[in-house]
């Protein structure tokens, strides 16, 4: 079993850029080489800039290799959570905010010619329980009102025809929602923006940036200075401690990743048998999809802890209890792949994307950034522009974490209270 992203060891990487030559000054530093930075290096290259790209790791080291290969729609807090919170009309922005983040992919891949298994297959979400299938036809209701957005109901009894469990109480069906390989992905993005004239420079840790006037900074890295008239950060669960504010308003969560052998074909159908993506209500929630080469991919949190070599095996036992619970059918079947990867939690849940003291960030996806991190780096690239842009995130409070300054000293506590709530709501 290989303790590596199924996604970064089946993928051929952009190349080697753990040596490039780090230029003295770049009209724009983009700092962390995932989705919002690859995204947010190439729409500006486009744009005639000069842009340094600079990463701790290698391209899409952190969350943008590490997640499920999922592009749906919808946000992390649900529908109905964010229309009380914010009033349907800009709920209603929000949740169409993600239906223009696929739409971003789709054509960034059309447009780069990236081979990187884009489909759409459609989102799958499965009811824990009966009380939430019920809720599923409420949210229906309200998306179909206030966005146009058409969802697909299946009751428990016909549910066998999208999965080959008894484990749920229902489903709904978004037709909209994708798979995509990340892996390739994130090395087509890179690939593309090299061609554009990004300056990639992997094994460049930035430790901190020194303002100089406005917006311009010096961007001290483990391999030198750069000076940046604009500076981009894309950090999300790996921000670290070169801004003390941000890391002080995202909470990394381990999210764990198990990927079966390759299945049979018979197998394959009796799973998913319309090959949607899929994810169920739980907070503690479970994600999973079948890969391009046809295995079983399985995720979730398993435990409220970082993600390193030990915490991963653990984290893979309890994972594979799990999948046993959902497809019992798969008992005998060789796990290849186990590892696990940061999410970036924000108190509110939401993504957050401004400016703070010249310094332009977006971060915060809470485990749905495949499509939004590709999609904001666009935003991005428009903001450092200075070109007006679509930020259905401008005007939300960003607040710290009450008690957080780096240690995420309360995600066990967390995890037992969320596992209870998941048990009695």
């Amino acid at each position: 079993m290989k303790l590596t992203s199924y996604w970064l060891d089946t993928a051929t990487p952009a190349g080697d850029f753990r040596r490039s030559e780090l230029p003295k000054r770049v009209d724009v530093a983009v700092v962390g080489a995932g989705l919002t930075g690859l995204s947010t290096a190439l729409h500006l290259a486009r744009d005639g800039a000069s842009v340094a790209l600079l990463e701790a790791r290698t391209v899409g080291w952190g969350a943008s290799g590490r997640n499920g290969g999922m592009a749906t729609t919808g946000l992390a807090v649900g529908y109905g959570t964010a229309a009380r919170r914010y009033g349907r009309p800009r709920a209603a922005a929000m949740f169409a905010a993600y239906n223009d983040a696929i739409d971003t992919v789709e054509k960034l891949v059309a447009d780069e010619g990236i081979d990187c298994n884009f489909e759409r297959v459609g989102k799958l979400t499965l009811a824990a329980k009966t009380s939430h299938y019920e809720g599923f036809g409420r949210t229906a209701e309200m998306l179909a009102e206030d966005v146009g957005q058409e969802l697909m109901l299946v009751p428990a009894s016909e549910l066998r025809k999208e999965i080959g469990s008894d484990f749920y109480r229902g489903g709904m069906v978004d037709p909209l929602g994708a798979g995509v390989h990340v892996g390739k992905l994130v090395a087509g993005l890179a690939r593309a923006g090299s061609r554009a004239g990004v300056s990639i420079h992997e094994a460049c840790e930035v430790y901190e940036l020194r303002r100089l006037n406005g917006r311009r900074y010096d961007v001290l890295t483990s391999r030198g200075t750069i000076r940046a008239d604009r500076v981009v950060v894309g950090t999300s669960g790996y921000s670290g401690r070169m801004l003390p504010w941000l890391q002080r308003r995202l909470v990394p969560i381990g999210s764990f990743v198990l990927v079966t052998e390759p299945l049979a074909d018979e197998v394959v159908d009796g799973l998913l048998p319309q090959r949607r993506v899929a994810a169920d209500t739980n907070r503690v929630c479970l994600y999973f999809r079948l890969t391009p080469d046809k295995r079983l991919l399985f995720g979730g949190r398993a435990r409220f802890s970082a993600s390193d070599r030990d915490a991963d095996l653990t984290s893979g036992r309890i994972l594979h209890r799990q999948l046993l619970q959902v497809f019992p059918q798969l008992t005998n079947t060789r796990i290849d792949y186990c590892w696990g990867g940061l999410v970036d939690m924000s108190l509110d849940q939401m993504v957050h994307a401004g400016e703070r003291d010249g310094v332009l960030y977006s971060v915060g996806y809470s485990g749905h950034g495949v499509q939004m991190a590709t999609h904001m780096g666009k935003v991005m690239a428009q903001m450092a522009n200075g070109v007006g842009s679509a930020n259905p995130w401008r005007d939300l409070r960003f607040p710290p974490v009450p008690g957080y300054f780096g240690t995420p000293w309360f995600l066990p506590p967390a995890g037992v209270l969320f596992k209870f709530l998941d048990r009695v709501s």
